[in-house]
């Protein structure tokens, strides 16, 4: 009979088991009792955590076209991976990278846990839309990055280069890093571990050119999973300018797989690379190293940035350690003070220069902005926040009311324009500069710029230093001295 609950007291209770009910229960269950090892507790069902799957738009092409990415897992070590970088001829490996995107979003679990893996399906929408290798102004972005900054100077940037099959022309753009969508880019890997630039179609991998000891393990592993043929070179000509190279030279591991068919996207063997790679983390995807410059300790995300931005020439020397402050990281230049917020780790937000020039116009030029702020009566041209042409047409700022020009212009741009500057916030006027001279000077919201015309050269002044020694002269932690 099976036992029954009764009522008893106003408690339900168990009734008492019969003594032959009792000897068979001990008979079943004390054999699986000694087998128990010691200490034995029923296992408990664990619920594994969903993997984060995010999108995004890092900004827009000089079309307004969006550039987006989707984002797997949160992992230290972040795997970029970049589709149809020569627009409409390469559109198969946009057409992989939308089947990576539907994969990877079905089977997020793929992902290690200590990595994050973002898909940018196109980094050259204009290109795509247009049918066209280049971007809208006929700019080739993979021969667009600045190069320069690694110890070879084969694949250093020119405006003269090749292209497919070969070619020869004048499609590396005006200078090094001009396009919006490298610059994109660039931000976009400050942080990263490794990158792989997907290309059609020679059917081959190879690293950066440099001796980059992540890059060739990782092109390695990708080409045997892939099953691709390994080159440690583009065989057919020399490629200046390029993504992989530009990454390589940042420490980060970067290769370039080329499918083997024009229109296929090959999803199976590219995935399987992929996965690779992922698996091997450790081998392929090393976490970004801190540098010393000057002898001062650089976390590794600034020290990119620095070094990307214009390094010393720009920013001058560390003039100490980076100091922590919660979820962000300070640390300041002779010229500047960088800000790394790990916050916006994955937008383009990543290191920005704080506003030490308009700190410097509030304290020493109160006046200076709201006098000198002007209409554009000229009828110049409106600055606007992604310019795709680089003439040296005077730009008038609506924003601030202020007009950039001439040398300063040019500065301005081919150094990072306002992502680095900011907006220009006075007309240009005579100073006298850190080192004693009336000089003609600009400020921005970022930095000061001062034109030396025995050279005609510009160059910053040193903000960075300057507000340093103010807040030490100010500080309340040392004590007057008494003599």
């Amino acid at each position: 009979m099976t036992p029954t609950h009764v009522k008893r007291r106003g408690r339900y209770c168990m009734p008492m088991l019969s003594p032959k009910l009792l000897v068979s229960a001990i008979y079943v269950l004390l054999p699986i009792l000694l087998i128990l090892p010691v200490g034995w507790q029923p296992a408990i069902p664990t619920v594994q955590a969903a993997v984060p799957i995010e999108q995004f738009t890092l900004g827009t092409s000089a079309q307004d076209r969006p550039i987006t990415v989707l984002q797997i897992g949160k992992g230290k070590r972040k795997l970029v991976i970049v589709g149809n970088t020569h627009g409409g001829p390469e559109a198969n490996t946009y057409d992989l990278m939308l089947q990576l995107i539907a994969h990877f979003r079905a089977y997020p679990e793929e992902v290690p846990e200590t990595v994050r893996v973002s898909f940018i399906p196109t980094i050259n929408p204009d290109g795509l839309a247009l049918d066209s290798r280049f971007d809208s102004v006929g700019v080739d972005l993979n021969r667009n990055m600045n190069t320069n900054l690694d110890t070879c100077t084969e694949n250093d940037w020119t405006p003269t280069v090749y292209g497919a099959y070969g070619i020869v022309s004048d499609t590396g753009g005006p200078f090094a890093d001009s396009q919006v969508e490298n610059r994109l880019l660039q931000a976009f890997l400050l942080d990263a571990s490794g990158a792989i630039f997907l290309h059609s179609n020679a059917g081959l991998v190879f690293p950066a050119f440099c001796e980059h000891a992540p890059s060739i393990a990782m092109a390695e592993v990708y080409a045997e999973a892939a099953d691709y043929a390994y080159n440690r070179f583009w065989p057919n000509y020399m490629i200046n300018g390029g993504m992989h190279d530009w990454a390589g030279s940042m420490g980060i591991a970067a290769i370039t797989p080329e499918l083997v068919s024009p229109t296929e996207s090959e999803f199976d063997q590219n995935l399987a690379g992929i996965q690779a790679v992922m698996q091997q983390y450790q081998h392929t995807l090393p976490l970004p190293t801190d540098r010393v410059e000057a002898g001062i300790p650089m976390p590794a995300v600034l020290w990119r940035y620095w070094r990307a931005r214009g390094g010393e020439a720009v920013f001058g020397l560390p003039l100490g350690p980076a100091i922590e402050q919660d979820t962000s990281i300070v640390q300041t230049f002779t010229n500047a003070r960088l800000h790394l917020d790990w916050s916006q780790a994955d937008p383009t937000r990543l290191v920005t220069p704080q506003p030490l020039g308009r700190q410097w116009i509030e304290r020493h030029h109160p006046t200076l902005e709201r006098t000198q702020a002007l209409s554009n009566t000229e009828g110049l041209p409106l600055y606007q926040a992604r310019p795709f042409r680089y003439e040296e047409t005077p730009l008038f700022f609506a924003e601030t009311g202020h007009t950039l020009r001439g040398s300063f212009l040019t500065y301005w741009r081919r150094h990072g324009d306002a992502a680095v500057f900011g907006l220009p916030i006075s007309e240009e006027f005579v100073h006298v500069t850190a080192d004693g001279v009336p000089r003609t000077v600009h400020y921005f919201e970022h930095a000061v710029m001062a034109y030396y015309p025995e050279d005609g050269s510009v160059r910053l002044e040193p903000l960075g230093w300057q507000t340093l020694f103010l807040e030490r002269l100010h500080a309340t932690t040392v004590g007057p001295q008494v003599r």
